[in-house]
């Protein structure tokens, strides 16, 4: 145990959930435990989809990404649970929170020799969990947001934030500014990526919405990954056609992207990773929610759903979404 304290890095946080939204949901948790502890960070277990390693790389209270390599991977299988608790064994934390209810990873942590487990207690995991603090067995499922919150909330541990904050990386901010300096103002960021087909707006709806903004755009930043380049490419041509200037922002890496979008003055696109990154960074948010439930974690997400009686994605028309952002008064005045 002497040598394990002397070497400790402190906590850490089990957060397997793959999406990069998933990560931004779980800010406030992770910056209220690192709050918390003495050392005021913590290490991150997460898988590498979230891109948590570019995501958090300017936030002062995350010490290091570690890799859940899963589906498929090595921490795979029972020989991957081998391999996880020899991962965080050369580690030497002295405590994990476990946010999810899989027996898996209080299992690796069990094995790995971590002296202080804390989870939901779901099932089999209360087996390998000894934290006093659990959830009670009725409580143990629901919204993974819900679930983390109630577990900060019987282990005594205040919020530092009500809603998710991303800390921009201050050398991706002046990259963006450099870059995009000459850029006419109001900024307007669309998102036009979609993990799911059945959330895609569409190329079409894109460009309509551009047409019916007409004189309220400033400049263009269509964002997306390298999956949306063609259909980036042939909306920002359709932009510069109408003599509105667009920057080209596709497939940037993701710190550049949480910095472009902290500078936009809107930002309209479909319920993805981004739309969570968008609100995180400060800036409005409007998601198109014609087929997924909205979101209501903050105050910056605006959520655009199908008018009465209309359903799906095809229901949100370009002129409904451009009417909205203009009652809004968003585009009035904007600066980045």
């Amino acid at each position: 145990m002497g040598a394990r304290s002397l070497s400790s890095k402190g906590i850490l946080i089990i957060q397997p959930l793959p999406g990069i939204g998933d990560m931004i949901w779980h800010l406030p948790i992770l910056h209220a435990i690192a709050a918390a502890s003495p050392e005021g960070a913590v290490t991150v277990l997460t898988k590498p989809r979230s891109q948590a390693d570019r995501l958090l790389k300017a936030d002062p209270s995350i010490q290091q990404v570690l890799w859940l390599e899963r589906n498929p991977g090595r921490h795979d299988g029972l020989l991957g649970i081998g391999r996880l608790a020899k991962l965080l064994r050369q580690q030497y934390f002295r405590q994990v929170w476990i946010l999810h209810g899989s027996p898996r990873y209080a299992l690796a942590c069990w094995l790995a020799g971590i002296p202080e487990r804390i989870g939901y207690g779901r099932g089999l995991q209360r087996c390998f969990l000894n934290h006093p603090v659990k959830l009670p067995p009725d409580q143990t499922r629901g919204h993974p947001i819900a679930l983390a919150n109630r577990l900060l909330e019987r282990s005594h541990i205040p919020p530092v934030e009500e809603e998710p904050q991303l800390v921009i990386d201050p050398i991706a901010r002046q990259t963006v500014v450099d870059r995009y300096q000459g850029f006419p103002q109001p900024w307007i960021a669309f998102g036009i990526g979609s993990s799911e087909p059945y959330k895609q707006w569409g190329e079409a709806n894109f460009i309509q919405l551009l047409e019916h903004l007409g004189q309220s755009l400033g400049s263009v930043f269509v964002v997306g990954g390298v999956g949306e380049q063609a259909m980036g490419q042939r909306i920002s041509a359709q932009v510069r056609r109408w003599g509105v200037s667009t920057g080209e922002a596709l497939a940037l890496p993701l710190e550049e992207t949480a910095a472009l979008l902290a500078m936009c003055t809107v930002y309209v696109g479909n319920d993805t990773g981004v739309l969570n990154m968008a609100a995180a960074a400060g800036a409005p948010a409007w998601g198109l929610f014609g087929a997924s439930p909205p979101l209501h974690h903050s105050r910056h997400i605006r959520c655009l759903v199908p008018p009465s009686g209309g359903t799906g994605m095809e229901a949100i028309t370009p002129a409904y979404v451009a009417a909205e952002l203009r009652n809004s008064g968003v585009l009035d005045g904007g600066s980045a």
